[in-house]
C-alpha cells in the first residue's frame, strides 16, 4: 500500500482477487405446488451460466457433506455450476435412513431439481450422487433417458456388504446416458472387479476410477484433496471438456 499524489492505491494479489470475484453458494429452494420440494446449495461458477451437475449425498448423510461441499468448489471452478441437494427424505428428516418404499420419491426430487436448474443454466446437464444418492439418480436416468446428458456416480453401492449375489443392476441395461464410475478399493458394497464386470450391463459409454485405498464413501479427509482433483480431472477428461 502506498501514497501517491495524496492518493492512497491498495494492491491486492491476483490469487486473493480470484477467490474474491469468486460466487459465493447460495439456498436454492424450490416449492412449487404440486411437484417435489427441492432444496440445497447452488454453487454458481464463475462466467457465462453453462453446464451443471446435480449431485446428492448417501443413505446416512445430507448434501453438506464434506466431499460434496468440496467437489462443488473445485467443479464451480472449472466452469459447471453445481447444486447440492437434499433428497426428499431428508428433507422429511434430519436423521435416520431412506425408506426403499419412498425410493420413487427421492427419484421425483432428483427429478424436479434437473428442472429447476434447466431453468437458471442453459448447458449439459448432469446428475449423481454418493452411494445411495447415485443410485437414485441412476434408476431415475434410466427410466426417464433424455433427462441427463451424463452421470457421475461415486462409490455405486453394487450389493449390500457380504451379499454379492444381490446385485442392483436391474436398470444398467436401460442407461444411455454416459457414465462415470468411481470407487474405492476397499469398497464393500463392490468390489472393482464386481463393478467392471456389472457395468458392461450399461450400453452406454461407461468409465470407472477406481481410487486407491479408498472406502466406500470416499470420506477420508486425509485424501480428500487428492480424491477432488481425480474426480474432476477424470470427469473433464470422460465428457471432453
Amino acid at each position: 500500500m502506498e501514497a501517491a499524489g495524496g492518493r492512497l492505491s491498495l494492491a491486492v494479489p491476483f490469487c486473493q482477487v480470484e477467490l474474491l470475484n469468486r460466487p459465493k453458494p447460495e439456498a436454492l429452494v424450490d416449492v412449487t405446488e404440486g411437484e417435489s420440494p427441492v432444496r440445497g446449495t447452488l454453487q454458481r461458477a464463475a462466467g457465462s451460466p453453462g453446464d451443471f451437475l446435480v449431485i446428492t449425498h448417501g443413505a446416512s448423510g445430507n448434501s453438506n457433506a464434506a466431499l460434496l461441499v468440496a467437489l462443488a468448489e473445485a467443479f464451480a471452478q472449472t466452469g459447471i455450476s453445481v447444486l447440492r441437494c437434499d433428497l426428499p427424505y431428508r428433507q422429511r428428516k434430519p436423521n435416520g435412513p431412506p425408506s426403499p418404499a419412498n425410493a420413487s420419491l427421492d427419484q421425483q426430487g432428483l427429478r424436479r431439481a434437473v428442472a429447476v436448474m434447466r431453468q437458471l443454466f442453459p448447458g449439459r446437464a448432469f446428475l449423481g450422487g454418493s452411494s445411495y444418492g447415485g443410485r437414485q439418480a441412476s434408476m431415475l436416468a434410466g427410466s426417464q433417458p433424455s433427462l441427463a446428458d451424463g452421470l457421475l456416480l461415486l462409490s455405486y453401492p453394487l450389493h449390500p456388504p457380504g451379499k454379492p449375489v444381490r446385485l442392483r443392476t436391474e436398470h444398467f441395461p436401460a442407461l444411455r446416458a454416459p457414465t462415470l464410475f468411481v470407487s474405492g478399493t476397499r469398497d464393500a458394497f463392490g468390489t472393482i472387479d464386481e463393478l467392471q464386470t456389472a457395468i458392461k450391463l450399461i450400453p452406454a459409454r461407461t468409465n470407472l476410477v477406481a481410487v486407491d485405498g479408498a472406502a466406500h464413501g470416499l470420506s477420508d479427509k486425509k485424501k480428500q484433496d487428492g480424491i477432488v482433483k481425480l474426480v474432476t480431472a477424470a470427469f473433464s477428461q470422460f465428457f471432453d471438456r
